[in-house]
């Protein structure tokens, strides 16, 4: 069975499936594996210098042939370097599809085309698509409230795809995010309306994510009530709702009243350590393999699809796994063989 669909034959790709760009836990051999078993790598590099990204860009296209993406989160609250510098970098390291999130696409469309690269920006609702789709966009990302990580709406993702797809109709590619881990999910955003996929937190989990092994620990047995959707830990990023494991940071937050920012319990708390640079409680940052301390008490991100996840496997063997499901899931329903 084919699963052939408008964003495979944008993209370049084998198969509908997208590795969503997760923040500092993406590396060049997560991106590189998902490629090259015919889904679609990502790299995250708001978060890098200009060099970093350029190294990033360059290890990737070392170990793969296939297309990847980048992502450049638009929030001026959280970037490290100034959007446009940042985006010729990515451009001029022949990133081949570059994704936007948290803010207007629009301002740098046109420069993404010029350079040969497909572009594709994060929407919350129709008419953010709608928008984005006018500002020339080759692809519109729905990321739903079930979402792990940094999320952009408050609605589900089932509500979500129906209403964008029909907004943008024949004239973009709808990829779906949020909430989905296994084939199950990508066969249901397929018939919602969507043409492909994005999975974040089943890639987390993957042997090539750079994540803390506690981090990883956490999210094989945690469930799907397990999370919170919150903005809690924005320290970095603030005022930015996010989808986290609970921990014992949230619940004593919780059990003190909730209390506003500068009045939390142990909001000054050093939790943890990376590189001997301190990390506050409330701090958004990702627990790493190079981070020392209470890595429980920091904020580990997972969407509501991590009670799908049980193992650690390889990127190349999840994407195997999915693609597989995916059919299954297809040619077991009503009227299909």
């Amino acid at each position: 069975m084919t699963l052939e669909t408008r964003l495979t034959d944008l993209l370049g790709i084998e198969y509908p499936i997208v590795q969503a760009p997760v923040g500092s836990a993406t590396t060049s051999e997560l991106a590189a594996a998902v490629s090259a078993a015919g889904g679609l790598g990502h790299l995250a590099v708001t978060w890098r210098d200009c060099e970093e990204t350029r190294r990033a860009i360059r290890e990737t296209r070392e170990l793969t042939d296939d297309p990847f993406a980048v992502n450049l989160a638009l929030d001026e609250a959280t970037t490290v370097v100034d959007t446009d510098d940042h985006l010729e970098t990515v451009l001029e390291s022949g990133a081949p599809i570059v994704t936007l999130s948290f803010g207007d696409a629009a301002p740098y469309v046109d420069r993404i085309h010029d350079a040969g690269a497909v572009v594709t920006q994060t929407v919350g609702s129709a008419e953010a698509a709608r928008d984005a789709v006018e500002a020339g966009v080759d692809a519109v990302v729905t990321q739903g409230l079930e979402a792990g990580g940094h999320v952009e709406s408050e609605v589900a993702t089932t509500a979500l795809v129906p209403r964008v797809a029909d907004a943008v109709g024949d004239e973009v590619p709808v990829i779906a995010a949020g909430g989905i881990a296994d084939g199950r999910g990508i066969a249901a955003a397929l018939a919602l309306g969507a043409d492909g996929a994005w999975l974040g937190t089943r890639f987390v989990a993957t042997e090539e994510a750079r994540v803390h092994d506690e981090y990883r620990r956490r999210l094989r047995e945690s469930d799907e009530t397990d999370t919170a959707y919150t903005t809690l830990f924005d320290k970095g990023w603030p005022g930015t709702p996010h989808r986290v494991l609970g921990n014992e940071t949230l619940e004593r937050w919780e059990r003190e009243g909730r209390p506003p920012a500068g009045e939390r319990p142990g909001e000054r708390d050093v939790v943890a350590t990376r590189d001997g640079e301190p990390i506050e409680r409330y701090d958004e940052a990702l627990a790493t393999p190079d981070v020392e301390g209470d890595i429980e008490s920091m904020a580990l991100f997972a969407g509501q699809s991590v009670g799908l996840i049980d193992a650690d496997q390889s990127a190349g063997a999840v994407v195997e796994s999915l693609v597989a499901e995916t059919r299954d899931a297809i040619s077991g329903l009503p009227g299909r063989t």
